[in-house]
């Protein structure tokens, strides 16, 4: 077999297979053109001269941030302030805060504006052992504004190494100038929106947010029969405040994932269940909004629904740049396992974003994207919060 490189003496959390974490103790594995060809034993590793000694640390997936909102320009701090002297979220958008009050800067900025202001925030996460993330749209909510931040997302890709998912979320709020229009908003921007994004190759998939203060079931119902005609994946913000029935919608799609899920029903996890859809959990936004209603762990574990956890980071109502205390807050918050929070930030996170045949795991035929840890044990990860215990980062094969 002819590899270019391998990786031994490491303590494999594969994520595959049936026993915990997919560990392999001793482990070693072989990369051949960025992809992985053969994992097993270190003493049973083929022979190659260019072997990296990992000295027995832990090496897992690198990670995988399925849900950002990581694109943007201005600031939004003073709603921090304003949460904690008793307004709530739903409030403090009525008033023109929230994601509207976003929108005037990213629209004063250029694509190239936007991905300079980025690149720092993917600091922290890439230090974290990140290898892939998705970014939405959403802050633009014009035609031009939106299409720059497409282009913004794509270009951050070819910057950083990193695999960068493209989200058009252009139903995300309504515009102040289509106030009381949303049904005009839908047909004027974001249907024209998502057949130029396709047409163009700016896009992976498409994302709504279905809720009170968003669009209602009908007008997401026709964002995703457009997205579905141009050949566009489809993810949902869904029931995050209220059961509009959101993940039932998003499962009926062939959604990729349903996300927050807060109020989703026993049917709407059901749906999702028979359509393979991933629930995206958001503790980040949970904990920021000091929201008291828990996703249905429980409904969602006798499904069988996949559970990812991602950081939402955005500037308003998630600002995180941590996956790992994102998976910290999944078990503390929503009682999540070590072994669910990991599997969530790195198998279910590339199963969210349709990765699952390329990353996310440590297997044959996979991108050789990891994330080697300086830890005694794969607890140690999640526990501890503020810690930086990456080693260092290997992306399609490579040390990034």
């Amino acid at each position: 077999m002819r590899v270019d490189r391998t990786f031994t003496n490491a303590r494999l959390a594969t994520m595959a297979g049936d026993v915990p974490y997919g560990a392999i103790d001793d482990g070693a594995l072989a990369v051949r053109d960025g992809r992985i060809v053969w994992v097993g034993s270190s003493s049973d590793a083929p022979n190659c001269e260019d072997n990296t000694d990992l000295e027995g640390r832990w090496v897992t997936p690198a990670l995988v941030d399925c849900h950002t909102h990581l694109v943007f320009a201005g600031d939004r701090s003073s709603e921090f302030e304003r949460r904690l002297n008793g307004e709530s979220y739903e409030a403090i958008a009525k008033s023109g805060g929230g994601i509207i009050a976003t929108v005037e800067a990213v629209r004063n900025s250029s694509a190239a504006d936007l991905a300079a202001a980025t690149l720092p925030r993917l600091d922290p996460l890439s230090h974290e052992g990140l290898g892939t993330i998705e970014i939405k749209t959403g802050y633009g909510l014009n035609f031009k504004s939106e299409l720059n931040m497409l282009k913004a997302i794509r270009s951050l890709g070819l910057v950083t190494g990193l695999r960068v998912q493209s989200t058009l979320l252009a139903a995300h709020a309504i515009p102040p100038e289509y106030a009381g229009r949303a049904d005009a908003y839908v047909d004027e921007i974001c249907i024209p929106l998502i057949r130029e994004a396709a047409r163009e190759g700016l896009a992976d998939a498409v994302d709504a947010y279905c809720e009170k203060i968003a669009f209602s079931p009908e007008q997401t119902r026709r964002v995703f029969e457009t997205a579905r005609e141009c050949g566009l994946q489809i993810k949902l913000h869904a029931d995050q405040f209220s059961d509009l029935g959101g993940a039932a919608l998003a499962a009926e799609f062939g959604a990729l994932s349903a996300d927050h899920l807060e109020y989703t029903s026993e049917d709407g996890v059901a749906a999702m269940a028979a359509a393979g859809t991933v629930a995206v959990l958001l503790p980040g936004a949970f904990y920021m909004l000091g929201e008291t209603k828990k996703p249905p762990m429980d409904a969602l574990r006798k499904a069988g629904v996949p559970m990812a956890l991602a950081t939402d980071a955005n500037p308003g109502s998630s600002p995180v740049l941590s996956l790992l205390t994102t998976a910290n807050m999944g078990c503390t918050l929503f009682g999540m396992t070590v072994e669910e929070a990991l599997a969530g930030i790195t198998r279910e996170g590339a199963r969210a974003l349709g990765l699952q045949n390329d990353i996310g795991t440590i297997e044959v035929g996979k991108r050789c994207d990891l994330a080697v840890w300086d830890v005694d044990n794969l607890a140690q990860l999640i526990q501890w919060v503020g810690a930086r215990p990456l080693h260092g980062r290997i992306l399609s094969g490579d040390w990034a």
